[in-house]
């Protein structure tokens, strides 16, 4: 009897396979049938508009890394991933030739077992330094593999940066043909300047301790106001931080379109002269 049920789930399995479509079956040059969506996002393309666009001269990709991790009260979990959404999206856009891999939300946040530095809180999510670099260099050599000549690595937290030199070096010294150049860009993550500049509009903070700031939060509401519970916030009468009234939303919505735009110019220059090297 069980050697009947092993033989049927067998027989299943093939006729499954049997009637699945090969993914690999289509002609890679198959021209595309409709006019390509509008995107700089990976994941909002579908794979002739990716092999299109590269065609056509996008060749440079951002890979971004952010992270899952207690941001205070306010501010959801992926706070690193949600800046960068806006960030990313203004840096290929500056550069005009590039093109954003899926932002990588895991990332090292401490020890999982016992749980030590973010991962004390509900929420965190952690990987261990080997694990980030070895997903990072599969990433990477998979955009290799897809026809990208440049492949640029940024991170929008502290703990991601180290990782990212690392597996830069690393494939720089495997990647000896010529055919595609990886860069690490420490100049991406630059929020002792924006709180500088933003010392320069004016605007003055007290920290609090809660591990969130104006700029931040700025820049959070200019892509997803629910992401830092501006109504939540607002009825409870809690719409400020370190002593910095959110209100009008306009206007700070405003401002951190304006630091996107700071620290997207700021990074689109430092990926040009790394490239130019």
């Amino acid at each position: 009897m069980l050697h009947k049920l092993m033989t049927c789930g067998l027989c299943m399995i093939v006729a499954w396979t049997a009637a699945v479509p090969d993914p690999t079956s289509p002609d890679p040059q198959t021209p595309r049938p409709i006019d390509a969506g509008e995107s700089v996002f990976l994941e909002d393309l579908t794979w002739m508009e990716v092999r299109d666009a590269i065609a056509a001269g996008k060749e440079t990709v951002i890979v971004a890394t952010g992270g899952m991790e207690m941001n205070g009260p306010y501010l959801v979990t992926g706070k690193h991933n949600i800046v960068l959404k806006g960030t990313t999206q203004a840096i290929a856009k500056k550069l005009g030739n590039a093109l954003v891999a899926p932002i990588i939300a895991f990332v090292p946040e401490g020890d999982i077992d016992p749980p030590t530095f973010m991962m004390r809180y509900p929420g965190s999510i952690s990987l261990t330094e080997p694990t980030y670099q070895a997903l990072l260099t599969d990433i990477c050599a998979s955009l290799r593999a897809n026809g990208f000549k440049h492949i640029v690595l940024i991170g929008d937290s502290g703990g991601n940066q180290d990782g990212m030199k690392a597996v830069a070096a690393k494939l720089t010294r495997k990647w000896t043909d010529g055919k595609t150049k990886i860069v690490y860009i420490p100049e991406y993550y630059n929020y002792g300047n924006v709180a500088t500049w933003i010392a320069e509009q004016g605007i003055k903070q007290v920290d609090e301790g809660l591990h969130d700031d104006f700029p931040m939060t700025a820049v959070m509401m200019s892509v997803d106001p629910a992401s830092v519970r501006t109504e939540q916030r607002i009825k409870a009468n809690r719409f400020r931080i370190n002593g910095v009234d959110l209100a009008p939303q306009e206007k700070t919505i405003a401002l951190g379109k304006k630091i996107i735009d700071y620290r997207a110019d700021v990074a689109a220059k430092a990926i040009q002269t790394a490239l130019a090297k």
